[in-house]
């Protein structure tokens, strides 16, 4: 009898560590989102407007592809923006005919 105590005893606590589990998993997810959707989307500088040159970084590209660093050249601004699927980046092409002159 004391082992089928014990057994309970021990199923209960397991449950408690698992909705624990959860609820901080679920937090964490949220609060990922939330900051997903904050971050300004597309090329444009979200101060001026202007087209903003992308910064790579292949560790970061291939870990988190959905994000892009950028810089804008008029103002001065940098950060994380999302990715936006659609036409092709010809930045990259600018920037690279601009490096060779």
């Amino acid at each position: 009898m004391a082992g089928r105590a014990a057994g309970a005893y021990h199923r209960s606590r397991m449950l408690v560590v698992v909705v624990l589990l959860v609820t901080v998993a679920m937090r964490v997810a949220i609060v990922t989102a939330v900051v997903y959707l904050l971050l300004p989307r597309g090329p444009l500088c979200p101060h001026c407007g202007i087209e903003m040159a992308p910064l790579r970084n292949r560790f970061l590209d291939r870990l988190l592809p959905a994000l892009q660093r950028r810089w804008c050249l008029d103002c001065g601004w940098d950060g994380v923006v999302r990715r936006v699927r659609g036409k092709p980046d010809h930045s990259i092409d600018v920037m690279s005919r601009a490096a060779r002159s």
